[in-house]
């Protein structure tokens, strides 16, 4: 068994771990107050705050990272590419500090691990990012040519959960097809067909509603909110995506008051709460046809997973698909630990990242 470190930086927080085989343990998640990162003009300029902050809170809690076999980190968001585990290289990270497909702390990630696994002489690697793309040609088609679908899931969280269904089912991952629900701030439903992902609703711009996102909208409202003159582009693009579901019906994003407003006996909040399920259900039949509805098992996870009258709507308009699996809670540590922990024990050979060329 080996000893990987896990780093996993998001918006306001540094997520550590120390796993010892599919064991954690030591694990710290690390809270960014705003008037520290308010000294950052751009999120590559926190890489050395950031880094300095592991290796403290490494240091403090005495680890031995001489014992460490690999450093893993989440992926952010370098070039398209298809999933799997990959070697952090300098070409990556040129790409990810300069060319990154968007902005976002994510892209801090492979650099701290990189300079910690340079340090100690063992291998650094990532783990299926955002911009894992294995479409299909069918499904990158939209009905203008100039916006074309693109892929931007959960892969990670995905695959992972694609991966214990096959466990549980006693198959390869290769041999089965599942559909998968990302239940979180954001949901995605993806087919996973032998292994691929095939097709996603974009977590940001279609599919259902989640606790933040607007998911699909009537496309004619919308270029009207455009053009409205209420909103700048910047300002409705932040409203769609973290104003919008549950926050604008019903004021919060967190589905235990939720949960609370209907106990309470809020009706309105109860329809809010049956729709979200009704549309991630909708989604899930949508991808049942991706797979010509040979579909060995429907899976659901994140952390509205764990909201079981959600779970119990989706699943009783879902189970004639498939049998319905659930799997809460966020499980990005872990993912990117066993993916390395492949790597190490043979099971799988790290790929190599592919440079973009500079424009």
């Amino acid at each position: 068994m080996g000893r990987v470190l896990v780093i996993n930086t998001g918006s306001t927080s540094t997520k550590i771990a120390i796993f010892h085989g599919r064991e954690p343990v030591y694990s710290e998640n690390v809270h960014h107050p705003a008037e520290e990162l308010s000294q950052f003009p751009q999120v590559p300029d926190q890489l050395e705050y950031r880094k300095a902050v592991v290796l403290a809170r490494l240091q403090g809690a005495g680890l031995d990272a001489g014992s460490l076999d690999a450093v893993v980190s989440r992926g952010g968001a370098p070039a398209p590419m298809r999933g799997g585990v990959y070697a952090i290289s300098q070409a990556m990270l040129n790409d990810l500090l300069n060319r990154p497909a968007t902005e976002h702390a994510a892209n801090l990630s492979p650099p701290i691990a990189y300079a910690i696994a340079e340090s100690l002489g063992v291998p650094a690697y990532f783990v299926d990012p955002i911009t894992v793309d294995e479409f299909e040609p069918l499904a990158r088609l939209s009905g203008l040519p100039e916006a074309p679908r693109s892929s931007r899931l959960h892969a990670l969280s995905i695959r992972s959960t694609a991966r214990k269904v096959a466990e549980k089912l006693g198959r390869a991952l290769g041999d089965i097809n599942v559909i998968v629900a990302h239940l979180g701030s954001g949901i995605s439903v993806c087919p996973v067909k032998a292994g691929l992902m095939v097709d996603a609703n974009g977590a940001d711009d279609e599919g259902p509603f989640s606790p933040e996102r607007a998911g699909t909208l009537p496309m004619a409202d919308l270029v009207s909110l455009c053009f409205s003159g209420r909103y700048t582009q910047r300002e409705l693009i932040n409203k769609i995506t973290r104003q919008a579901g549950l926050m604008a019906h019903l004021g919060t994003a967190d589905a235990r008051d939720v949960e609370r407003m209907i106990q309470a006996g809020d009706l309105h909040a109860l329809q809010i709460a049956q729709a979200m399920a009704y549309q991630i259900a909708k989604e899930i039949g949508a991808m049942a046809t991706v797979l010509s509805g040979k579909v060995d098992a429907i899976a659901l996870t994140g952390g509205l997973a764990a909201w079981g009258r959600l779970v119990d709507d989706v699943s009783a308009r879902c189970s004639f698909i498939a049998p319905i699996m659930v799997f809460p809670g966020e499980t990005e540590m872990e993912a990117l630990a066993w993916g390395a922990m492949r790597v190490l024990a043979g099971q799988e050979e790290a790929q190599e990242y592919t440079a973009v060329s500079a424009p």
